[in-house]
């Protein structure tokens, strides 16, 4: 007995997930060690920050406590993170 293949093939439902498609910011926290210089640094070569725009998100970590540094889906947050993790830096995401 054989069978035919549908005529039709239904694409499976995945949805969105609003969750991991809502922008998402990272953020730059003030730490004791670090020096202002090297934030600054670290800002410029990982996200193209010219130094004056580095040196003002220093400022305000130091001032603050916390920057907001960099903004994107769920991955790139995560991407940008681990970046400024292996810099040495405090960083963490959540969604905007």
């Amino acid at each position: 007995m054989s069978t035919t293949a549908p005529l039709e093939v239904m694409e499976p439902d995945t949805g969105t997930d609003s969750e991991t498609d809502a922008p998402w910011v990272v953020l730059v926290w003030n730490d004791p060690i670090n020096l202002m210089s090297y934030v600054t640094f670290v800002l410029q070569k990982l996200f193209g920050y010219s130094k004056a725009e580095a040196d003002k998100l220093m400022m305000q970590v130091h001032t603050e406590g916390k920057a907001a540094v960099s903004h994107g889906t769920r991955s790139e947050a995560e991407r940008d993170v681990f970046r400024l993790h292996e810099h040495g830096l405090w960083a963490t995401m959540q969604q905007d």
